[in-house]
């Protein structure tokens, strides 16, 4: 079956600093639900942003379901980093989730019955429909992260990509925003930014590890070994969970 991400020798460099990527080659199946891991500055921001089509490789080639990423936009729903905003901004989770139907519906009069409907089963499925009219400011982390979520889904993707969706949030937040992820994949490709490769191995398919070249893309588990390589230094494992035991390569 053809991927439906797929980046062949794909490199990029901003204009100051080292290359943030160097040929880079992934290929992502339909149905897949890919864990992306590596360092701070490792590249993995910029590599969602090259499938998503906000940025040009520099030399390479990416195709999205057979498309350019800038053609197949609409098919990718999104959630970026935490989102840090002015929490007296006047807008309601209804709102917000709305803004996802952007792209997807008419340029003018406003959103439709049909575009309130699939705003309201984006909601309902994240679980976030009784905070419709809440102002998003009121919410807690958790609870902004579903609302970024559901706004993702508000554009019926075929492919849902998020960066770090559990950053500022705690255990019990984190392990329902990935519970909700694992329905989701039923029904779509999930691509994931994480530090915590122990945690999303419980996940996902498979793990790529990327620290500006891919060092390795293999299913679960991933080794101490492939850690140690991938950020430069010795490693401590310690176990999600009651146990408090660690273990230190030397």
């Amino acid at each position: 079956m053809k991927p439906i991400i797929e980046l062949t020798e794909v490199s990029f460099a901003y204009d100051i600093g080292p290359p943030a990527l160097e040929h880079v080659s992934l290929a992502v199946a339909e149905g897949e639900f890919l864990g992306l891991v590596g360092p701070n500055g490792g590249g993995k921001s910029t590599l969602l942003k090259i499938v998503l089509g906000l940025l040009n490789p520099a030399s390479g080639e990416v195709r999205v379901a057979g498309e350019t990423p800038q053609a197949a936009r609409i098919m990718i729903g999104y959630v970026p980093q935490y989102a840090r905003f002015a929490r007296d901004f006047p807008i309601s989770v209804e709102e917000t989730v709305l803004l996802g139907r952007l792209g997807t519906t008419r340029l003018l009069g406003g959103y439709g019955m049909a575009d309130r409907e699939v705003a309201r089963r984006a909601m309902a499925e994240t679980e976030v429909l009784e905070l419709r009219r809440r102002p998003l400011g009121t919410l807690s982390g958790g609870q902004v992260q579903r609302v970024l979520v559901a706004r993702a889904l508000a554009c019926d993707p075929r492919i849902l990509i998020l960066d770090e969706p559990t950053a500022n949030i705690d255990l019990r937040g984190e392990t329902e925003i990935f519970d909700l992820l694992k329905l989701l994949n039923r029904r779509m490709t999930i691509v994931v930014v994480s530090h915590d490769i122990g945690f999303i191995s419980r996940y996902v398919t498979r793990v790529a590890c990327l620290n500006r070249t891919l060092l390795c893309h293999q299913p679960v588990p991933i080794g101490l070994e492939v850690i140690e390589r991938l950020y430069g230094m010795p490693v401590q494992r310690i176990p999600h969970g009651d146990a408090c035991a660690m273990e230190r390569k030397p």
